[in-house]
C-alpha cells in the first residue's frame, strides 16, 4: 500500500510516500480501506520530535480516519466487511481495565495512539484497528466530516460537556478559535447555551469564527495579553469556563481571564515549553485546572449523532490527496487555515 511514512524528526519534507506492506488483522481487529483522515497538531510535533511520549520511528501519522472495512479477524463485534467505520484516537485498548469498563478507555494503560509508533496509521490506503475503537457511520455523514469527528469534535465534546460541565447562561473563553479544535469548541459551548467569547491572532479568521457562533471575537498579537478584553468584555467578572486549545503561549492571559470558581479545560499544547506560576493564583479564587485528551467510544458516537443531526457542522477548510501531506503539515503550521485539513489517499 502507499502510505506517509516519517523516519527521522524534521521539517515537513521528512513526509515521504513510500510503498509499505499492507497491515494483518490480529484478532479483535478490523482493516480499514481509509477513504479520509484529518491532519492535526499532533501530528506535527510527533514530525518535529517536540512530542516524545511513546513515539516509536519509522511510523505512519494519522489518528482521525474514516473509511470503509475490508477484513476481519476474531469476534466481530456487530460488525461486518464494507461497514462504513471512524476510529477514534486509538488503534488498541485492552478493553477490561478500570479505564475501559468505565468509559474511560483513552487512559488505558495498554492503549496505542494511532499514528504514534510502528507502521500502523491514518496517512495511507489501509490502517488496522481494533474493533473496540470503531463506530459506524451515520449515512448522512460524510467519510470527510466522519474522520475529523473523534479528534477536532469528540475531544472538544468531551472538553466542553462532560469535563467542564458548561451550562445555560454561562460565559465561555475559547483560546486558538480558529484552529481545528477551537471553532468546533465554540458550536459546541453554544449548544450547551453559553455564551461564547472567542480568542485568535488572525483576523482574517474572525468572520469564519463568527459563523461558528461567536458572540465576540478578541483579535490580538502573539504573546499579547488578552485578559483585559476579556474583563472589559465580561464587566470585569472574567469568564466561568476556558476551552484552551492553545496552552503555554496563553498560559498567563487564560489564567487572567477566569471568573471565580472557574473551570479551567487544557485540550491542546502547541509547544514544548513549561510555564511557572504560583498555585496559589488558582486555589484562592476556587479555580479548577483540568484537562481533556482524546475521546472515547461513545464520545464518538455521539458526536456522530450530533453531525448527521445537523447540530454540528465539521468545518474543513481544506481536502488534499495523501501525495501532499507535507504542504498539508506547512498550511497548518503557518496558522492559515480555519477547521481542519482532510487528507484522502
Amino acid at each position: 500500500m502507499k502510505a506517509i511514512v516519517i523516519r527521522n524528526t524534521g521539517e515537513a519534507n521528512v513526509l515521504r510516500l513510500e510503498t509499505v506492506a499492507d497491515p494483518t488483522p490480529r484478532a479483535g481487529e478490523a482493516v480499514i480501506a481509509v477513504e479520509a483522515c484529518g491532519v492535526c497538531f499532533h501530528d506535527v510535533v510527533v514530525r518535529n520530535g517536540t512530542f516524545k511520549a511513546g513515539i516509536e520511528r519509522p511510523l505512519i501519522p494519522g489518528h482521525e480516519v474514516a473509511g470503509r472495512i475490508v477484513a476481519l479477524s476474531g469476534d466481530p463485534q456487530g460488525f461486518a466487511v464494507g461497514d462504513r467505520v471512524a476510529t477514534t484516537q486509538r488503534s488498541h485498548i485492552c478493553g477490561h481495565c478500570g479505564w475501559c469498563r468505565s468509559a474511560r478507555e483513552p487512559l488505558c494503560d495498554d492503549a496505542q495512539f494511532m499514528g504514534d509508533r510502528g507502521l500502523n496509521g491514518g496517512y495511507a490506503e489501509f490502517v488496522c484497528v481494533g474493533t473496540n475503537n470503531l463506530v459506524k457511520i451515520p449515512n448522512q455523514v460524510s467519510a470527510d466530516q466522519a474522520s475529523i469527528a473523534a479528534c477536532a469534535i469528540g475531544t472538544v465534546l468531551q472538553a466542553v460537556r462532560d469535563i467542564g460541565n458548561v451550562k445555560p447562561a454561562e460565559t465561555v473563553l475559547v483560546t486558538g478559535a480558529g484552529g481545528g479544535l477551537g471553532i468546533h469548541a465554540i458550536q459546541l459551548s453554544r449548544l450547551c447555551g453559553a455564551r461564547v467569547i472567542a480568542q485568535t491572532t488572525s483576523q482574517a479568521k474572525v468572520e469564519r469564527i463568527r459563523q461558528a457562533g461567536a458572540h465576540d471575537v478578541v483579535v490580538t498579537s502573539r504573546g499579547t495579553d488578552f485578559s483585559t478584553d476579556l474583563r472589559q468584555l465580561t464587566d470585569g467578572r472574567g469568564v466561568d469556563c476556558a476551552i484552551d486549545t492553545v496552552g503555554t503561549p496563553l498560559f498567563v492571559s487564560t489564567r487572567k481571564s477566569l471568573a471565580k470558581a472557574a473551570r479551567w479545560v487544557l485540550v491542546g499544547q502547541l509547544t514544548g515549553e513549561f510555564v511557572p506560576f504560583n498555585p496559589a493564583q488558582l486555589f484562592l479564587r476556587n479555580i479548577s485546572m483540568l484537562s481533556a485528551t482524546s475521546t472515547t467510544r461513545q464520545g464518538l458516537a455521539d458526536t456522530l449523532a450530533l453531525i448527521a443531526q445537523g447540530a454540528v457542522l465539521p468545518v474543513i477548510d481544506t481536502v488534499m490527496p495523501l501525495s501532499e501531506a507535507s504542504a498539508a503539515h506547512r498550511l497548518l503550521e503557518a496558522g492559515s487555515i480555519s477547521g481542519r485539513i482532510v487528507l484522502r489517499p
